[in-house]
C-alpha cells in the first residue's frame, strides 16, 4: 500500500466526499418542515467535513502536499476519528520527511486498532524514511506476525536481499508477494530483475511483460526487456526497447548509457556519443558516462577527447583507479609526461602489486628530464621485492642503473626464455623502452614490432 500516491489519497478522498454529499442529501422533507435553527444546526457538520474534503482532494489534485497536511490542523472534529484520512496523513508527514508528526499520528493509530495492516505498513515506510534499520526490523515482524504472505512486507525483504546481492532470496520473497498479490507491479519487478540477475532470462521476459500487460507506459519494463535482448546479443531488439522507455522517460540517465552500449555495439558510434552526451547533460557530476564515451573516442584514435573525458571521470570519482591507467598512457600519447606519471603513480597507490606501474613511472622521469628522481623512487619499490634474481628485480635494476650491458643482455636471455607470453611481452615492452630511453631508437623499434608479433 503506497499512502503517497496521489491517486489513492484521492481516491479516499472522494469516497469520504461521496458519503459526506449523500448524507447532506438524505435530510428528509418532515427534517426540512423542522424549526429552521435545528435544521441549520443538523446541516452545517456535513457542510464542513464536505468543504474539508473537497480543500484536500484539490490540494493533492495541484501536487501541495505542504497545503494538504496543513488542513489538517483545521479538520472537523467529526472527521478527526475516521481511520482511513489519518493513515493519508501519517503517508503525507512521512513524505514531506515530518517523520515526529508522523511517529505521534501512527502512534495514536496503533493504539486504536495494533492488528491493522495497513498501519503495519506505514509503520516500515516511517522506519525507512527515519533511516532506523531496527525499527524497520520490528515492524516487518510485526507485519509478517498478521500476514506471513503480506506483498509490502515480503517486497522490503526481497528489496534488502537485492542490496546484499542475494538475488536467490531476493527471488523467493518477491515470489511470495506475487503469490498474494499477482499484479503488484513492485513484486513483478523484483522478480524479473533478480531473475535478470540469475540469468533467468524467459522468467524475467514473463514478468516484464505482465508489467507492460499491466501499465504499458512502464519505462523501466521496456529498459529491461532491453537488457534480456541484450543478453542474447540482439543488439536492434534492445536498442528498439531502450528508445520506447527513453519516450516515456526521457530524463534517466540509465536509459541512456543502455542506449549508448547498444549502439555501439552496432557499430553507430555516433549515436552512442550522443546518448552518453546526454547522460552527462542529465547529471554531469557522475563517472560512468565520461568513462564509457572516452572509451568510445580513445577506440577512435580521439585521444584529445578521450583525454579530456578521463580527467573528467577522475575529476568525478577520484576513486575509480582504472582511470588513472588509461590517462597516463593517453598523457603518455601526448607527450604529456608530467600529467601521465602523475596519473601512474595514483594507479600504483592503488595497485602496489603491478611491476608495470613503477617502471613507466620511471621512464616518465627519465622522458621529462628529471632522471634525478629515478633512484631514490625505485630504491624504495626494490626493498618490496626478496628475490634479487627475478626477471621483475633486474629490470627495476636496470631502469635504476642505466646498464650496464651485460645486465642488459641478463635480462635479454631471461625473457627470450620466458614461458609465460604475458609477461614475456610485458618485460619486453619495457625492455624495449628502456632502448628507446637509452636513444638506441632503431633497437627499440625492432622490439616493439616483435611484441605487436607476439
Amino acid at each position: 500500500m503506497k499512502f503517497t500516491k496521489s491517486l489513492l489519497a484521492l481516491a479516499v478522498c472522494s469516497s469520504l466526499a461521496g458519503h459526506i454529499f449523500a448524507a447532506d442529501l438524505s435530510i428528509t422533507e418532515d427534517q426540512k418542515k423542522a424549526e429552521k435553527p435545528a435544521a441549520e444546526q443538523n446541516k452545517k457538520a456535513p457542510s464542513e467535513e464536505a468543504e474539508f474534503v473537497l480543500q484536500l482532494q484539490t490540494a493533492l489534485q495541484q501536487g501541495s502536499l505542504e497545503n494538504a497536511i496543513a488542513l489538517f490542523d483545521s479538520m472537523p472534529d467529526s472527521l478527526s476519528s475516521n481511520a482511513d484520512l489519518q493513515k493519508l496523513r501519517a503517508s503525507l508527514l512521512i513524505s514531506e520527511k515530518k517523520t515526529a508528526e508522523a511517529q505521534k499520528v501512527i502512534a495514536e493509530l496503533e493504539q486504536k486498532n495494533s492488528s491493522d495492516i495497513e498501519i503495519k505498513e506505514l509503520k516500515i515506510m516511517l522506519a525507512k524514511a527515519s533511516n532506523n534499520s531496527a525499527a524497520k526490523s520490528a515492524a516487518l515482524k510485526e507485519l509478517l506476525a498478521l500476514d506471513p504472505n503480506n506483498a509490502s512486507a515480503n517486497i522490503e525483504l526481497g528489496q534488502e536481499k537485492v542490496l546484499k546481492k542475494k538475488y536467490k532470496e531476493a527471488r523467493g520473497y518477491y515470489m511470495t508477494a506475487l503469490k498474494n498479490d499477482p499484479n503488484n507491479q513492485d513484486a513483478l519487478f523484483g522478480y524479473g530483475q533478480t531473475s535478470y540477475y540469475m540469468n533467468k532470462i524467459e522468467d524475467a521476459k514473463k514478468a516484464f511483460n505482465k508489467i507492460l500487460s499491466l501499465d504499458p507506459n512502464s519505462a523501466i519494463a521496456y529498459a529491461y526487456i532491453g537488457k534480456l535482448y541484450a543478453e542474447d546479443e540482439n543488439y536492434k531488439l534492445a536498442e528498439e526497447n531502450i528508445l520506447k522507455a527513453i519516450q516515456l522517460d526521457p530524463n534517466a540517465y540509465d536509459y541512456y548509457m543502455d542506449l549508448g552500449t547498444y549502439s555501439r555495439f552496432r557499430g553507430k558510434f555516433k549515436q552512442a556519443e550522443e546518448a552518453w552526451s546526454r547522460a552527462i547533460q542529465i547529471n554531469p557530476d557522475y563517472f560512468l558516462a565520461y568513462a564509457y564515451r572516452a572509451g568510445l573516442y580513445d577506440e577512435q584514435n580521439m585521444y584529445g577527447k578521450a583525454l579530456d573525458d578521463y580527467r573528467m571521470v577522475i575529476k568525478t570519482n577520484p576513486k575509480y583507479f582504472y582511470a588513472y591507467e588509461s590517462l597516463g598512457i593517453l598523457a603518455w600519447h601526448e607527450g604529456n609526461y608530467a600529467e601521465a606519471r602523475t596519473s601512474f603513480e595514483k594507479a600504483f597507490s592503488y595497485y602496489p602489486q603491478n611491476i608495470s606501474y613503477p617502471l613507466i613511472i620511471a621512464a616518465c622521469m627519465y622522458k621529462d628530464k628529471r632522471a634525478f628522481e629515478v633512484k631514490p623512487f625505485l630504491q624504495k619499490v626494490m626493498k618490496n621485492y626478496g628475490d634479487h634474481e627475478s626477471l621483475e628485480y633486474l629490470m627495476l635494476r636496470l631502469y635504476h642503473d642505466l646498464g650496464p650491458s651485460n645486465a642488459e643482455n641478463l635480462i635479454t636471455q631471461k625473457i627470450i626464455k620466458e614461458d609465460n607470453t604475458t609477461k614475456k611481452g610485458k618485460m619486453s615492452f619495457y625492455m624495449a623502452l628502456y632502448d628507446e630511453i637509452k636513444g638506441r631508437e632503431e633497437l627499440a623499434k625492432k622490439m616493439y614490432n616483435e611484441i605487436a608479433a607476439l
